[in-house]
């Protein structure tokens, strides 16, 4: 990827500051505009954002803040029986049983999120009552968005279609999406095609859907290993939402560092 030139950018913040105002209100709009003009600077791309009229995006993790949610449940449960892990052991403790059960039959997600609950007692040496593995997937419909996500979407539904592709069950998304303020046109979810990303199944009923070539088409996550590499894999273009500032090749297109500066991308096209 290229860094974008220094010159030209702020160039086009010059000129196109009052097509990021509605986003930068109440956000981003308390900060100095030099600090505005660095968050822009650090992303890098090589693409022409023209050149698409739908985007697709994971859910949990890029629009949803799904740590702050797994550590909320999780570290009581792991209190209960004198277990202290830090949110990082938590986070791949999680994402590594996740991903085996997922990578199973399939089940609706609500079973995974209690089937990750009791291997993390196998894992760490507890047994979980029963309340303590239905707070996992209890607590999920309270999990908050990132502070950027609502007005962001609201900015980037002005100029594309909006879909979701998520590792979800219908009820459970349909109360996430109330935290989200605004109507994807379309949900595409693991419990309508039983499977989980990365399967290129939920990609393709994607594309069906939607109803546009996959080059109009643009994907929009923070997950490398379930969206980016299959969405790459099957030719999408991507962009790479680095909430954590991880530092890795994640093979994505565009690298931004949440979605409002995906928004004021757009808005200075």
């Amino acid at each position: 990827m290229q860094r974008l030139d220094v010159i030209p950018i702020l160039f086009i913040l010059a000129l196109n500051r009052s097509l990021i105002a509605p986003l930068v209100k109440g956000g981003w709009g308390d900060l100095p505009w030099r600090s505005q003009i660095k968050m822009v600077l650090g992303v890098t791309m090589k693409i022409d954002l023209n050149n698409y009229e739908a985007l697709t995006f994971d859910c949990y993790g890029t629009m949803i803040d799904w740590e702050t949610g797994v550590s909320t449940a999780i570290a009581p449960i792991l209190s209960n029986h004198n277990i202290q892990l830090t949110n990082e052991q938590i986070f791949d403790a999680f994402g590594e049983i996740e991903n085996e059960i997922e990578a199973g039959e399939y089940i609706k997600y609500r079973q995974v999120l209690r089937n990750v609950v009791k291997k993390m007692g196998d894992r760490f040496d507890f047994t979980p009552n029963p309340t303590e593995v239905d707070a996992l997937a209890n607590s999920l419909t309270s999990w908050q968005p990132f502070s950027d996500s609502v007005e962001a979407l609201k900015v980037l539904k002005q100029k594309f279609k909006l879909a979701v592709i998520s590792n979800v069950d219908n009820d459970l998304f349909a109360e996430t999406v109330k935290h989200l303020q605004v109507d994807f046109d379309y949900v595409i979810t693991a419990e309508q095609l039983k499977s989980y990303k990365p399967s290129h199944n939920n990609f393709y009923a994607a594309f069906d859907r939607i109803g546009l070539p996959k080059e109009k088409i643009l994907h929009v996550a923070a997950s490398v290993y379930h969206d980016i590499v299959p969405a790459k894999t099957l030719g999408m273009t991507a962009v790479w939402v680095n909430r954590r500032g991880v530092k890795q090749d994640s093979g994505a297109d565009l690298e931004v560092p949440d979605l409002k500066t995906l928004a004021a991308l757009v808005g200075q096209k």
